[in-house]
């Protein structure tokens, strides 16, 4: 941990380091799962409106997950660290400069079962802010700082329901709040602020299907449906 992060972020790096990874998931990696590995970066900045989370929202027609909302990240290539990983891919995604980036844990492995994929998530203070912007319109469709209080705010937090039946926490976000976050980066940060009590619990949330654009190439089997970028990276 380092000892330059914001007042508000140290019960993160506190959590951090006791929060399990059935506090987080019920799914963990099988010992013969071999699972392909990811990162993802969970980047913490002070934005204009205050502390705020790094997110990107997929360009809406991808092959698989198409506008879904996501922590930047994607496969861990040979020799490369959970840290390494999750910093080139939010660079190649947004632009972001990774040297006034500074990582401070890293949460369990998580498993996402219909895509096989063990992910980290790599937890970092954006100590100098940069510029950030959609560097391959192929891949990215835009580019959000979201407050925390926003996410943490009630009346932006539902619930989001999957035509197999599956529903799980999400949350409304973007300037007109018509933007849905679900899926495995909501199940993090939903899972997350509970633990920190950073959230309360919201009893009987509105519902929320999911729009077309968001349904297009989806399987058919939806445990807990990932919203990051690893099924384009084969």
């Amino acid at each position: 941990m380092t000892s330059d992060l914001p007042d508000w972020l140290e019960p993160v790096a506190i959590g951090a380091r006791s929060i399990t990874v059935h506090e987080l998931t019920r799914f963990m990696p099988p010992e013969d799962s071999n699972a392909r590995r990811g990162a993802v970066l969970m980047l913490f900045g002070e934005g204009p409106q205050g502390p705020d989370l790094l997110l990107t929202e997929r360009a809406h027609h991808m092959r698989s997950h198409p506008g879904q909302v996501s922590f930047p990240g994607g496969t861990i290539d040979e020799g490369e660290t959970p840290h390494d990983a999750a910093l080139r891919e939010a660079q190649e995604e947004t632009g972001l400069d990774p040297s006034g980036v500074d990582v401070f844990a890293e949460l369990p492995e998580l498993w996402l079962p219909p895509s096989n994929f063990a992910v980290t998530p790599v937890l970092a203070w954006w100590r100098e802010p940069s510029p950030v912007s959609v560097v391959s319109p192929d891949e990215v469709h835009a580019i959000y700082r979201v407050p925390l209080s926003e996410l943490t705010e009630p009346t932006h937090r539902i619930a989001v329901r999957h035509p197999s039946g599956w529903v799980g926490p999400g949350f409304l976000i973007g300037d007109d709040r018509d933007v849905i976050l679900w899926g495995f980066t909501a199940g993090i940060i939903s899972r997350l602020f509970h633990f920190l009590d950073w959230a309360e619990e919201i009893a009987d949330p509105p519902v929320h299907d999911l729009p077309a654009h968001m349904l297009q190439g989806e399987p058919t089997r939806t445990d807990f449906k990932p919203n990051t970028r690893f099924e384009e990276r084969r």
